[in-house]
């Protein structure tokens, strides 16, 4: 468990912040450069770590939860000054979810490169490929979790910018409400129900054949 928690904790930080930056980086091809401004577009840690989310959220969740999960500090976005509002907003909020697919797409290729070159130590390569694992799957999860289509997720972002204006206005207004809605799902069990087997899919697809 420790050793999981060693792992899985570094590689979680990580991915959270890559998806933050990956906001702030479309924004700022989109108009806004608020993330640039404030030093948000980075990979150094210290900016992003937001105690709950990129902490304690994390360890609970890897000691008594079957899905990893945990969030950086949002990065500020200013939607007026994007070039194309509405649209802008939408790819500003897929940006996250698919820097965490992309993300398990390159350790998925790292892991089976690894798997066919020799390594002066075959504890420390059975480690890191370990690590690779891992990390595929932790980045699959924030990318299903993030697409879920309920305020304050990404999903809704992406939902908002496809409906109509009017529909669009109404749904924003379950935004107070979001967090609540999110813990009745997890707590009749839908979000496992759904996001398990297109997890399983995903997975077998970049993890399929590896024998770790």
């Amino acid at each position: 468990m420790i050793m999981m928690l060693v792992i899985q904790l570094p590689v979680l930080v990580f991915s959270v912040i890559v998806h933050e930056c990956a906001h702030g980086w479309t924004a700022e091809r989109c108009g806004d450069d608020t993330a640039r401004a404030m030093g948000r577009i980075t990979l150094n840690p210290l900016p992003h770590i937001d105690l709950v989310g990129t902490i304690i959220i994390p360890v609970m969740t890897i000691l008594f939860s079957p899905y990893i999960f945990g969030y950086a500090k949002p990065v500020p976005v200013n939607p007026y000054r994007f070039n194309h509002p509405r649209r802008d907003a939408m790819l500003v909020s897929a940006s996250g979810p698919i820097s965490n697919l992309l993300l398990a797409v390159v350790f998925a290729i790292v892991m089976r490169i690894l798997i066919g070159v020799p390594f002066f130590s075959v504890g420390i390569k059975a480690i890191i490929i370990q690590l690779c694992s891992y990390a595929v799957l932790i980045n699959l999860i924030l990318a299903l979790l993030n697409l879920i289509p309920v305020p304050p997720l990404d999903g809704s972002g992406i939902v908002s910018g496809l409906l109509p204006q009017e529909a669009a206005f109404q749904y924003e207004r379950l935004r107070p409400y979001g967090l609540f809605i999110l813990f009745g799902l997890l707590i009749f069990g839908v979000i496992g129900s759904v996001l398990t087997p297109i997890l399983s899919f995903l997975s077998s697809i970049l993890l399929g054949g590896i024998r770790i």
